[in-house]
């Protein structure tokens, strides 16, 4: 996935050891499994040559990490001209999340 940290959802992620985040439309930081307990687990963190950007490599924790029910958010693939959905769902995401997901 790809998500935006500010100063302080950085600091947060390197001190629990948990990805957050910060969200611009809702202007706060969120972590990564905050609703369903599926969190990342910071293994690794990484930055680029400009240091404008920064690579958490984790470890998801729990059946799946995205809202959808899947284990990866990236469960579709282009296949023929049109996006397919290539995995199984790892978890049903209305008894995690009810109605809001």
């Amino acid at each position: 996935m790809v998500g935006f940290m500010n100063d302080e959802a950085f600091r947060r992620t390197v001190a629990t050891g948990y990805a957050t985040f910060y969200s611009r439309t809702r202007n706060k930081l969120w972590v990564k499994g905050e609703s369903s307990g599926h969190r990342l687990a910071v293994k690794e963190i990484s930055t680029d040559c400009d240091r404008d950007a920064v690579l958490l490599q984790v470890e998801a924790l729990g059946p799946g990490v995205c809202h959808e029910g899947y284990e990866s958010c990236f469960f579709r693939r282009l296949e023929d001209r049109e996006w397919k959905v290539k995995d199984d769902r790892t978890y049903d995401p209305a008894a995690v999340y009810g109605g809001q997901a």
